[in-house]
């Protein structure tokens, strides 16, 4: 019965996702076709001839009517055309992969950092309460989504970068590195690895740390908040008292009541985490001059970039509908209670 309910419960969210993403898809092509303003013209300038706005504009579709620019629209995507750039002429979809892999690889390795971090923190708040240890991972904790993320990567550029000279200021592979290694994944450590150069995976490891330290801090704050919540509320349950009162060990009390259960809301958390970071950190990428999806959209957005923003936004919404499924199957395997 249990087997039947998760395959009842992966079935429904499998068919509910792409009523989601469809949903998101449709919201991000009314709100940018409702802004006001031409986008051609505003990319294009002022003084550009009206007769080259036209044709932009016929080449981009945007001189048809609504439903058929919407239908069009969902048509390409399915076909995987996101659309022409309007400042490169490029297509997107050639200019994605190098900033989504990118993006990708930086939020791994900020999850990395952020994940055992947070829980460690709330696990030691959790168990030593009232104690230093308690005080010192609240306000660590507070302090990690209070800073500012832009100013906390520019202390570690300052401090491990130009000070002790032990790490490079910028973030992601340099340019010695890419050119060298056969992309497979489009993630510089794997495909160092993959090609066997040790010296392009540490080169490239060492341009990841600074970056990661400063994203995973500042998400290491809100899952070390959840975890500290969700492990003193459990430990508190009568279940756990039961299991103290057989003589089971305290530590492991901890670790397979309490942390075990306390999974279920960091799980969660850290999926809609990884999301936001999918869709790019805007700020860190620019404090390390790191060329991910967030400064990508970033420049789309300063050069009124109409078509990049709205394939950007439309890959964002995609991103988070399936890190979401991804979360809530995950869920249903943890706690048998949502299946029903």
């Amino acid at each position: 019965m249990p087997m039947a309910g998760l395959r009842q419960y992966v079935v429904f969210r499998l068919l509910l996702t792409p009523l989601m993403v469809l949903t998101l898809l449709t919201m991000v092509f009314l709100i940018l076709r409702v802004l006001p303003g031409d986008p051609v013209r505003a990319s294009v300038g002022p003084k550009v001839p009206e007769e080259y706005v036209e044709r932009i504009r016929h080449e981009l579709g945007l001189d048809k009517p609504l439903y058929q620019q919407y239908v069009d629209y969902i048509i390409g995507l399915l076909h995987g055309d996101f659309g022409k750039s309007l400042i490169t002429r490029r297509s997107f979809k050639e200019e994605l992969m190098d900033r989504f892999a990118a993006s990708l690889e930086l939020a791994i390795c900020s999850m990395v950092v952020a994940i055992p971090l947070g829980m460690s923190m709330g696990y030691l708040g959790a168990t030593r309460r009232g104690r230093l240890l308690d005080h010192l991972s609240r306000v660590l904790g507070v302090a990690s989504y209070a800073i500012p993320v832009f100013w906390l990567g520019v202390i570690l550029q300052l401090v491990f970068g130009i000070w002790l000279r032990a790490l490079p200021v910028t973030g992601g592979a340099p340019p010695t590195v890419k050119f060298r290694i056969p992309k497979i994944t489009g993630l510089m450590l794997v495909d160092s690895l993959v090609a066997g150069d040790v010296d392009a995976f540490l080169t490239t490891l060492e341009h990841m740390v600074l970056p990661s330290l400063t994203l995973g801090f500042v998400i290491s704050g809100i899952i070390n908040k959840v975890a500290r919540n969700a492990m003193i509320e459990i430990l508190s349950e009568d279940y756990v008292t039961a299991a103290r009162a057989r003589g089971i060990p305290e530590l492991r009390v901890r670790l397979r009541y309490g942390l075990r259960n306390a999974l279920i809301p960091i799980l969660t958390i850290a999926g809609l985490q990884f999301a936001l970071l999918l869709g790019g950190a805007v700020l860190t990428e620019s404090t390390f001059s790191y060329s991910g999806l967030g400064t990508y959209l970033r420049d789309a957005v300063l050069s009124r970039d109409y078509t990049v923003v709205q394939a950007a936004v439309t890959l964002y919404a995609v991103i988070v509908a399936l890190v979401n499924l991804v979360v809530d199957l995950v869920y249903a395997f943890l706690d048998p209670r949502i299946r029903y």
